[in-house]
Protein backbone atom coordinates (compact mmCIF):
# COMPACT_ATOMS: atom_id res chain seq x y z
CA UNK A 1 0.00 0.00 0.00
CA UNK A 2 1.78 3.55 -0.94
CA UNK A 3 0.61 6.30 0.72
CA UNK A 4 1.22 9.75 -0.41
CA UNK A 5 3.18 12.02 1.30
CA UNK A 6 1.35 15.08 1.20
CA UNK A 7 -2.84 15.47 1.34
CA UNK A 8 -3.95 16.91 -2.42
CA UNK A 9 -7.66 15.89 -1.34
CA UNK A 10 -9.70 19.44 -1.16
CA UNK A 11 -12.41 17.91 0.63
CA UNK A 12 -10.93 18.19 4.26
CA UNK A 13 -11.20 14.29 4.82
CA UNK A 14 -7.87 12.92 6.15
CA UNK A 15 -6.05 10.55 4.42
CA UNK A 16 -6.35 6.88 6.25
CA UNK A 17 -2.78 5.92 7.58
CA UNK A 18 -1.88 1.87 7.14
CA UNK A 19 -2.54 -0.54 9.85
CA UNK A 20 -0.75 -3.13 11.31
CA UNK A 21 -2.58 -6.56 11.00
CA UNK A 22 0.44 -8.64 12.55
CA UNK A 23 0.37 -6.57 15.97
CA UNK A 24 -3.31 -6.46 15.86
CA UNK A 25 -3.52 -9.79 15.43
CA UNK A 26 -1.39 -10.73 18.01
CA UNK A 27 -3.46 -8.46 20.42
CA UNK A 28 -6.83 -10.32 18.98
CA UNK A 29 -5.30 -13.55 20.20
CA UNK A 30 -4.17 -12.67 23.16
CA UNK A 31 -7.63 -10.73 23.89
CA UNK A 32 -9.51 -13.83 23.05
CA UNK A 33 -7.24 -15.92 25.09
CA UNK A 34 -6.83 -13.76 28.35
CA UNK A 35 -10.14 -11.99 28.27
CA UNK A 36 -10.03 -9.23 31.11
CA UNK A 37 -7.08 -10.08 32.24
CA UNK A 38 -5.40 -8.12 29.16
CA UNK A 39 -5.82 -4.89 31.09
CA UNK A 40 -3.96 -2.47 28.51
CA UNK A 41 -2.12 -2.32 24.97
CA UNK A 42 -0.18 0.21 23.57
CA UNK A 43 0.93 -0.49 19.82
CA UNK A 44 2.49 1.67 17.23
CA UNK A 45 1.98 0.43 13.89
CA UNK A 46 4.47 -1.15 12.07
CA UNK A 47 7.13 -0.32 15.05
CA UNK A 48 6.35 -2.09 18.21
CA UNK A 49 3.93 -3.63 20.64
CA UNK A 50 3.58 -3.19 24.72
CA UNK A 51 0.93 -5.43 26.76
CA UNK A 52 -0.26 -5.02 30.43
CA UNK A 53 -1.95 -8.16 31.84
CA UNK A 54 -2.99 -8.95 35.43
CA UNK A 55 -0.76 -10.60 37.84
CA UNK A 56 -2.48 -13.59 37.91
CA UNK A 57 -2.29 -13.85 34.04
CA UNK A 58 1.84 -13.13 34.33
CA UNK A 59 2.70 -16.75 33.45
CA UNK A 60 -0.09 -17.76 31.28
CA UNK A 61 0.72 -14.68 28.70
CA UNK A 62 3.82 -16.50 28.51
CA UNK A 63 2.53 -19.57 27.86
CA UNK A 64 -0.17 -18.38 25.40
CA UNK A 65 2.68 -16.22 23.30
CA UNK A 66 4.91 -19.37 23.42
CA UNK A 67 2.20 -21.02 21.89
CA UNK A 68 1.91 -19.08 19.11
CA UNK A 69 5.22 -18.47 17.99
CA UNK A 70 6.99 -16.18 20.69
CA UNK A 71 9.82 -19.06 21.14
CA UNK A 72 13.53 -16.92 22.14
CA UNK A 73 12.55 -15.58 25.30
CA UNK A 74 14.68 -11.93 25.43
CA UNK A 75 14.85 -10.55 28.91
CA UNK A 76 12.68 -10.28 32.38
CA UNK A 77 13.42 -7.57 34.78
CA UNK A 78 11.34 -4.96 36.77
CA UNK A 79 11.26 -1.30 37.43
CA UNK A 80 10.33 0.96 40.45
CA UNK A 81 8.39 3.37 39.45
CA UNK A 82 8.80 5.42 43.10
CA UNK A 83 10.63 8.59 42.64
CA UNK A 84 13.70 8.73 44.17
CA UNK A 85 13.39 10.25 48.25
CA UNK A 86 17.01 11.55 47.62
CA UNK A 87 16.53 12.53 44.46
CA UNK A 88 19.34 12.36 41.69
CA UNK A 89 22.74 11.91 42.13
CA UNK A 90 23.53 13.66 38.95
CA UNK A 91 22.33 16.70 40.95
CA UNK A 92 24.77 19.83 41.46
CA UNK A 93 25.65 19.35 44.95
CA UNK A 94 26.48 23.08 44.90
CA UNK A 95 22.98 24.14 43.86
CA UNK A 96 19.37 23.89 45.45
CA UNK A 97 18.22 20.66 44.78
CA UNK A 98 15.68 20.84 41.87
CA UNK A 99 11.83 20.46 43.00
CA UNK A 100 10.29 17.02 41.75
CA UNK A 101 7.01 15.37 41.80
CA UNK A 102 6.18 12.46 44.51
CA UNK A 103 3.79 11.23 42.23
CA UNK A 104 4.19 7.45 40.91
CA UNK A 105 3.17 7.79 37.52
CA UNK A 106 3.88 4.73 35.31
CA UNK A 107 4.91 4.61 31.99
CA UNK A 108 3.28 3.03 28.88
CA UNK A 109 0.34 0.98 29.33
CA UNK A 110 0.13 2.45 32.63
CA UNK A 111 -0.17 0.39 35.87
CA UNK A 112 -1.96 0.54 39.49
CA UNK A 113 1.08 -0.47 41.71
CA UNK A 114 4.58 0.83 42.61
CA UNK A 115 6.73 -2.14 41.32
CA UNK A 116 6.03 -3.96 37.70
CA UNK A 117 7.46 -6.96 36.30
CA UNK A 118 8.38 -6.84 32.38
CA UNK A 119 9.48 -9.36 29.79
CA UNK A 120 10.54 -9.37 25.65
CA UNK A 121 9.62 -11.96 23.82
CA UNK A 122 9.97 -12.54 20.35
CA UNK A 123 8.87 -14.55 17.10
CA UNK A 124 11.75 -15.21 15.14
CA UNK A 125 9.52 -15.90 11.82
CA UNK A 126 7.29 -13.44 12.20
CA UNK A 127 10.54 -11.04 12.85
CA UNK A 128 7.98 -9.66 15.65
CA UNK A 129 8.34 -8.56 19.62
CA UNK A 130 5.92 -8.00 22.35
CA UNK A 131 6.50 -6.49 25.30
CA UNK A 132 4.65 -7.24 28.46
CA UNK A 133 4.22 -5.95 31.65
CA UNK A 134 2.07 -6.62 35.27
CA UNK A 135 1.52 -4.96 38.16
CA UNK A 136 3.18 -6.13 41.29
CA UNK A 137 1.14 -6.09 44.37
CA UNK A 138 2.46 -3.80 46.80
CA UNK A 139 1.59 -5.51 50.10
CA UNK A 140 2.89 -8.74 48.62
CA UNK A 141 5.46 -8.70 45.52
CA UNK A 142 4.87 -12.01 44.14
CA UNK A 143 4.18 -13.25 40.94
CA UNK A 144 4.19 -16.83 39.10
CA UNK A 145 7.82 -17.91 37.66
CA UNK A 146 8.39 -18.34 33.90
CA UNK A 147 10.97 -20.58 34.21
CA UNK A 148 8.18 -23.90 33.52
CA UNK A 149 7.69 -21.78 30.18
CA UNK A 150 11.22 -20.18 29.44
CA UNK A 151 14.28 -21.96 30.90
CA UNK A 152 16.16 -18.97 30.17
CA UNK A 153 13.77 -16.63 32.98
CA UNK A 154 16.09 -18.32 35.60
CA UNK A 155 18.40 -16.28 36.04
CA UNK A 156 16.76 -13.20 35.08
CA UNK A 157 14.37 -13.50 37.53
CA UNK A 158 17.17 -14.52 40.50
CA UNK A 159 18.56 -10.82 39.48
CA UNK A 160 15.28 -9.50 40.12
CA UNK A 161 13.97 -11.08 43.00
CA UNK A 162 17.89 -10.31 44.46
CA UNK A 163 17.83 -6.66 43.24
CA UNK A 164 13.79 -5.26 43.30
CA UNK A 165 12.92 -7.93 46.15
CA UNK A 166 10.21 -9.62 44.11
CA UNK A 167 8.98 -13.22 44.60
CA UNK A 168 8.61 -16.02 41.43
CA UNK A 169 6.36 -18.64 43.23
CA UNK A 170 7.64 -21.83 41.29
CA UNK A 171 11.17 -20.57 40.78
CA UNK A 172 13.30 -23.53 41.35
CA UNK A 173 16.20 -21.40 43.24
CA UNK A 174 16.10 -17.97 43.87
CA UNK A 175 19.33 -17.56 45.77
CA UNK A 176 21.30 -14.41 45.42
CA UNK A 177 23.60 -14.25 42.44
CA UNK A 178 25.61 -10.86 43.11
CA UNK A 179 24.88 -9.91 47.09
CA UNK A 180 25.74 -11.84 50.40
CA UNK A 181 22.97 -13.89 51.77
CA UNK A 182 22.37 -11.96 54.32
CA UNK A 183 22.76 -8.53 52.20
CA UNK A 184 19.72 -6.21 53.72
CA UNK A 185 17.43 -4.49 51.12
CA UNK A 186 17.06 -4.20 47.25
CA UNK A 187 19.56 -2.23 45.88
CA UNK A 188 17.69 -0.99 42.08
CA UNK A 189 14.35 -0.12 44.70
CA UNK A 190 14.52 3.74 44.75
CA UNK A 191 13.86 3.76 48.34
CA UNK A 192 17.30 2.03 48.84
CA UNK A 193 19.98 5.03 50.11
CA UNK A 194 23.05 4.66 48.04
CA UNK A 195 25.36 5.85 50.98
CA UNK A 196 28.24 5.72 48.86
CA UNK A 197 26.83 8.41 46.62
CA UNK A 198 25.70 10.62 49.73
CA UNK A 199 29.47 10.53 50.52
CA UNK A 200 30.69 11.38 47.29
CA UNK A 201 28.23 13.07 44.47
CA UNK A 202 27.95 11.51 41.02
CA UNK A 203 30.90 11.44 38.98
CA UNK A 204 31.20 14.03 36.39
CA UNK A 205 29.39 16.52 39.14
CA UNK A 206 32.83 17.07 41.71
CA UNK A 207 35.39 14.73 40.12
CA UNK A 208 36.05 17.35 37.13
CA UNK A 209 39.56 18.90 37.82
CA UNK A 210 41.96 21.40 35.62
CA UNK A 211 43.64 19.52 32.94
CA UNK A 212 47.50 19.70 35.24
CA UNK A 213 50.32 22.30 33.76
CA UNK A 214 52.99 20.22 32.00
CA UNK A 215 56.53 21.47 31.44
CA UNK A 216 55.87 22.01 28.01
CA UNK A 217 53.10 24.63 28.64
CA UNK A 218 55.47 26.89 31.29
CA UNK A 219 58.05 27.08 28.90
CA UNK A 220 55.41 28.29 26.31
CA UNK A 221 53.87 30.75 28.88
CA UNK A 222 57.73 32.27 29.41
CA UNK A 223 58.08 32.21 25.43
CA UNK A 224 55.03 34.56 25.55
CA UNK A 225 55.52 37.03 27.52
Amino acid sequence: MVVPLSDTDTSGEPLALPGDALREGIVDHLRSALGADLVDVHLVPNTDLWVRVSTGAWRRTGEVLRDAGFDYFCFLSAIDWLPSPYGRGEDNPDEPPPERSTEIVQGVTGGDTRLQVFARLTDLRRHVGVTIKADVPDDDPVVESWVPVFAGANWHERETHEMFGIGFAGHPDLRNMYLPGDFEGHPLRKDFPLLARMVKPWPGIVDVEPMPVGADDDNAEDSSS
